[in-house]
């Protein structure tokens, strides 16, 4: 499928997911987040956010800035325009929900991270529909792949495990890694993201992700047994902080996306296969 980016304007493209959007798109145009020029002939497609629910033991005003108020920054020069503001959202708006979550799902954010994300949905929705701005809203599910620099304990979880157990350290895992999430691969992400961007419904959220629920316990114990080496799985109780930010597990029903003709290319085995190598 050839998708054309010449009308596209990406903020936020040297991230672990914009990066990979914008090489499989290499004709898009990549903003920093402090440009002031925005072109209103081109659609945007908005990724700037900060990453973990961890933030507010260091800096409880960064989740604001960032996912507030400079999206409203960039939004507020977009106004009175025909294009379209896609924004790139996160799994973690739906918090303590049931699931599978489904893009009506009720959103109980828990968290800094959550709830600024959950705002910002919210705040761009009402700002488009004040000044006719058509928008589409993409929550993503659990990004997994090889590559992301900025993997932690508190951001992909699962690849700096893996990182660890590739240096022969031991990882904490939380009550032994009976959690369910919801994973896709970056690229994968790359192609629902330009699928949405062809074909999906304006002023609408899509749920971009496989819609299946995978035992974290699974995926590590995998990762492990191809690693081998000596670093070892320790498992821990769940920390009360984290009780409070994250809920246990997590996973998104994808129908609106497949009706696009979303397939994922990579089965949980490859996508670990990936971020082992």
């Amino acid at each position: 499928m050839e998708i054309s980016t010449t009308n596209m304007q990406v903020f936020g493209g040297s991230g672990f997911v914009g990066s990979a959007y914008v090489k499989k798109n290499p004709l898009c145009t990549v903003k920093q987040r402090d440009d002031h020029i925005i072109d209103k002939e081109k659609d945007v497609l908005y990724l700037i956010s900060t990453v973990t629910n961890y933030n507010v033991k260091t800096n409880p005003y960064i989740d604001i800035e960032t996912n507030l108020l400079l999206l409203m920054k960039i939004l507020n020069r977009f106004k009175y325009t025909d294009k379209v503001f896609n924004f790139v959202s996160s799994w973690f708006v739906y918090g303590d929900t049931e699931m599978p979550a489904t893009e009506e799902s009720y959103c109980n954010p828990t968290g800094f991270y959550s709830i600024t994300k959950r705002c910002a949905e919210q705040l761009l929705i009402s700002y488009c529909k004040t000044f006719n701005i058509k928008y589409r809203i993409l929550r993503l599910a659990n990004v997994s792949g090889y590559g992301d620099k900025k993997a932690s304990p508190q951001k992909n979880a699962l690849q700096y495990m893996i990182n660890e157990l590739k240096e022969g350290r031991d990882v904490n895992v939380y009550d032994n890694g009976n959690m369910y999430r919801d994973y896709i691969h970056v690229n994968d992400v790359a192609d629902a993201i330009s699928l949405i961007l062809e074909k999906g419904e304006l002023n609408t959220i899509y749920n971009v992700g496989n819609g299946k629920p995978i035992l974290f316990k699974n995926m590590i114990e995998y990762a492990k047994d191809i690693i081998g080496g000596n670093g070892k799985l320790n498992n821990i109780e769940i920390p009360k902080f984290h009780k409070i930010i994250q809920v246990h597990s997590m996973w998104m029903k994808n129908d609106k996306l497949a009706a696009l003709g979303y397939a994922p290319k990579y089965d949980m085995a490859s996508v670990i296969e990936d971020m082992v190598k």
